[in-house]
């Protein structure tokens, strides 16, 4: 503070003193300039020590103003002059310049090697062979579609994960679906419908279906099916995905503010204007194992036997114990199950949410994969990996951990023109990308863009396959637990099939292991969660008392989704601060 005060009286004086040399050659006239600033000055440090919504002004006026600069441009100052290749989140600085570089067509190669600590514990690498082979000529693609699918879909390694119109500008949506369209690879439509955009250059789609149903729902906020049927139907069309839960944000819905909802929004989620456009927390179609896979069995119905899966981010074990409980007592089968990992992207959640609630990717990913192993699915389901994977090392390695594809939002993102500014949630997108204002996203070609889109899509999963061709494979089909290491301490490295345990077809239904035990005869094809009883390791709780009166301010305010800088008059929130997307369906 003591720098910035100094420099801040030192170009103060300096401008005095230019403007006093300039008085003295220039004529009177120049003094006005000085007397100007000099009332301009006063009038700031007068309003600066009588307003009472900032202490750093009422205290040093004036000098004040120079932190909220600071402020304001630390985002660029820290990108752009302080961070280093290997720093930045969620991605760093080398990440963004390859998918920049691939996305434009141009060389992504990097000299002088690595930057990473390959040495530090929990660095992961995978293991090349001393007899490479060539890679393969096509894309490896793998066929998604159980054995009760009358329409299964050939799916790429990579894809667009769910982002939904609303929250992406209309020409973002637009760019992502030619790439997808040229490149012969799946764009996810996010939860906010299937809109014109969407269609627009028929791209291969799988719509995705929230919890708020949106472009198929009655005016209740139900599930559709006449609509529904009419939308599915469509021959671009290739699956639906049941988005349960998200990774940033797992256990809680959405809301698009009222002042976002446009007429085109409007008409594509089926919402009333002027009205916040809300998500619960869960879907009122079902709210039990057993429920879900009715639910799953209609869709399929209503779309023509077209792939149906579902989507989470991995909470309790159980609950995807007892998802396949129901799959064997029912016999409806999912055609696929995407896990959404706790570090994937949002346009806008809690920090508590993206910091602290969820089951990262890896973990998450592997649990899914060993409970449809030992539950004698896994043969008929497939596996999709989303949540920041952005090059065709993060391909392999979530299929060593069991994935058969993977989605991705925020590098697709990035080739569309992202800078990875953080604003999607302001509606002040710099790019365009991730904004309804017609002034910033008309800057967005959406040729150029969708040119980018399918170069960063072809380049990535290309690479991929030259890393398994790297490793002596001649496809994903070869990939084993062994090839992927993890350094677990100075001393040594372990692979993945050493390092966790896998379990064998159908194992639970055999002779569960004792880890897995207790969970497999908990989980219950009519309930979600873990129900049983815990006789030790109960925390102390703090009961609620319900005759506490609560008193409530009188001048208490909804809470505003602004910037924490953002200067306003600050009002107490009311006792009742609860968040409408963190409300259950009903």
């Amino acid at each position: 503070m003591r720098i910035v005060v100094i420099l801040f009286l030192f170009v103060l004086a300096a401008g005095f003193v230019l403007t006093a040399l300039l008085a003295g050659t220039s004529g009177n006239w120049v003094w006005w300039i000085l007397v100007v600033l000099t009332a301009v000055l006063v009038a700031v440090g007068i309003r600066d020590m009588t307003q009472k919504r900032h202490a750093i002004l009422r205290n040093f006026p004036i000098l004040g103003h120079a932190r909220y600069l600071f402020e304001f441009i630390r985002p660029e100052i820290q990108q752009y002059f302080i961070e280093r290749n290997t720093d930045g989140t969620p991605f760093d600085r080398d990440t963004r310049s390859m998918i920049y570089a691939r996305a434009k067509g141009t060389d992504s190669h990097k000299a002088f090697g690595t930057e990473l600590k390959v040495n530090e514990v929990g660095h992961e690498y995978l293991l090349h062979s001393s007899a490479p082979v060539a890679p393969n000529k096509e894309q490896h693609r793998v066929v998604v579609g159980s054995s009760q699918c009358a329409q299964p879909y050939a799916m790429s390694l990579l894809n667009i994960s769910s982002m939904s119109f609303g929250s992406l500008s209309a020409n973002a949506v637009l760019a992502m679906n030619k790439g997808a369209a040229m490149g012969d690879f799946v764009h996810e439509t996010g939860e906010g419908g299937l809109t014109k955009y969407h269609l627009e250059h028929g791209a291969d789609l799988f719509w995705e279906i929230g919890s708020g149903y949106f472009g198929c729902r009655t005016p209740e906020g139900r599930f559709n099916p006449e609509t529904f049927a009419q939308k599915a139907n469509l021959p671009q069309v290739k699956g639906i995905t049941i988005k349960m839960s998200q990774g940033a944000k797992p256990g809680l819905g959405g809301v698009l503010p009222a002042a976002k909802v446009t007429a085109e929004i409007s008409e594509a989620r089926e919402v009333p204007m002027g009205q916040d456009c809300i998500s619960p927390a869960s879907h009122p179609e079902f709210s039990t194992p057993r429920e879900l896979l009715a639910f799953v069995s209609q869709l399929r119905k209503l779309s023509g036997g077209k792939p149906v899966g579902i989507k989470f981010c991995v909470g309790s074990r159980t609950d995807v114990m007892a998802i396949c409980k129901a799959m064997i007592e029912t016999g409806v089968l999912v055609d696929f199950i995407t896990v959404d990992g706790a570090e994937g992207g949002t346009g806008a959640a809690p920090l508590e949410y993206e910091d602290h609630v969820g089951t990262p990717l890896t973990e998450g990913l592997m649990l899914v994969h060993n409970v449809l192993m030992g539950a004698g699915l896994r043969h008929e389901i497939r596996l999709a990996a989303a949540g920041k994977i952005a090059n065709g090392s993060d391909i392999v390695k979530r299929m060593i951990q069991g994935a058969d594809f993977a989605f991705s939002a925020r590098p697709m993102m990035m080739a569309t023109g992202c800078i990875q500014a953080q604003k999607c949630h302001t509606n002040h997108c710099p790019v365009g990308v991730a904004t309804q204002n017609k002034r910033l996203m008309r800057a967005l070609d959406v040729e150029d863009k969708g040119h980018r889109v399918y170069n960063y899509h072809r380049l990535t999963v290309t690479e991929a396959g030259q890393i398994m061709a790297s490793m002596g494979l001649r496809g994903p089909d070869q990939l084993n637990t062994r090839m992927l290491r993890r350094r677990v301490n100075l001393q040594s490295t372990r692979s993945y099939a050493s390092l966790f345990h896998w379990l064998r077809p159908g194992e639970l239904l055999e002779n569960p292991p004792a880890s897995w035990r207790d969970d497999w005869q908990e989980a219950d094809s009519d309930h979600f969660g873990e129900h049983a009883p815990v006789h030790f390791g109960i925390p102390s709780t703090v009961a609620l008392a319900p005759d506490r009166q609560i008193r409530e301010p009188e001048d208490a305010v909804k809470p505003t989704r602004v910037e924490p800088r953002d200067s306003q008059k600050v009002q107490p929130v009311p006792s009742d601060a609860t968040r409408p997307e963190g409300q259950p369906g009903s």
